[in-house]
């Protein structure tokens, strides 16, 4: 058949299988007069390869499934190499979808901003930060004693990354006491937390944590903390969006292996494929655990519970 055949068959245009040829992609054979001839395989590799870019992985990078049905298999990802292929699409997605989150929320957040500061929202300008506020009927977290271990512990020889750059020992942060709240998953602007969030006890109000965290951060400091953290699951760009968006004085831990649950067995639970910290806070010094707070609730009010401990012991 000739080229206008094989687009048609395939679905494409005759641009797009001259571009796939000059890929070394699809390899026609020539008649005696120099026209391109092709065969059913052809239409076979063309139609494999508009699939995979209707997936987004460009005709450059479809070469293992191409060859994979050379090979004789029923399906071009019926080989390792296909998979191979898979995954490093998934990857691509994955970083451009974070990108693209961040920058979503980023958007968001200046927006909110503006229409707050000017007065200039106007009717469906969606300016209400949801994750603010808290609902009236939020379950409280039973204290299940998943942290009745912690007190007296010595903290792990751990190092994480921060938001403020390179990391901090857990196990020698500095001189005096270090509090350290540890949360689920912070909500950002414009994207929806998993599915029945606010149902889990004790899930729901790391953004309200987190401000109260700031703006109680002076008088923390005051009532003899040398220094706070939050510390999440999360990675660091995505807390880094957060301490920048919410005006946080101090700087988050990323801990996306759940390394800090591992050596201390702390509590966390799963939602939607996620696993994640359970909410909670230790104040360590000398590197031991002086006190945990578990569970904790209401999570916006927390700050001033710290600061109540603080000021009950000082030292």
């Amino acid at each position: 058949m000739w080229i206008g055949e094989l687009a048609r068959r395939a679905g494409v245009t005759a641009k797009a299988v001259r571009y796939y040829e000059s890929l070394g992609l699809v390899t026609p054979t020539r008649s005696g007069n120099g026209y391109r001839e092709y065969d059913a395989h052809d239409v076979r590799l063309v139609r494999e390869i508009k699939a995979l870019g209707g997936l987004g992985i460009p005709a450059e990078r479809t070469r293992p499934f191409l060859e994979c049905l050379a090979a004789g298999h029923e399906r071009g990802d019926d080989c390792p190499a296909s998979m191979a292929g898979y995954r490093d699409a998934i990857d691509d997605l994955t970083e451009r979808i974070s990108a693209l989150t961040a920058r979503r929320a980023t958007l968001i957040g200046h927006l909110h901003a503006a229409a707050n500061r000017t007065g200039a929202a106007t009717e469906g300008d969606d300016v209400t930060d949801d994750y603010l506020s808290l609902p009236p009927d939020l379950p409280v977290p039973d204290d299940d004693g998943a942290a009745a271990h912690l007190p007296g512990t010595s903290m792990p020889h751990l190092a994480l990354p921060t938001t403020a750059g390179g990391t901090v020992r857990l196990d020698a942060p500095g001189p005096g006491r270090t509090v350290v709240y540890v949360y689920p998953l912070t909500g950002r602007p414009g994207t929806d937390l998993p599915a029945g969030w606010d149902a889990i006890p004790g899930a729901r109000g790391c953004t309200p944590e987190a401000c109260g965290f700031r703006d109680h951060h002076q008088d923390l400091l005051a009532a003899g903390a040398a220094r706070v953290y939050g510390l999440s699951s999360q990675d660091t760009d995505y807390q880094r969006e957060v301490v920048d968006r919410l005006g946080l004085p101090f700087p988050m831990l990323s801990d996306p292996d759940l390394s800090l649950a591992g050596a201390l067995r702390l509590p966390t639970f799963t939602v939607a494929g996620l696993t994640l910290y359970k909410r909670l806070t230790l104040v360590v010094r000398a590197g031991v655990i002086e006190h945990v707070f578990y569970p904790v609730f209401p999570p916006g009010e927390h700050a001033e519970q710290v600061l109540g401990w603080l000021r009950d012991n000082e030292r």
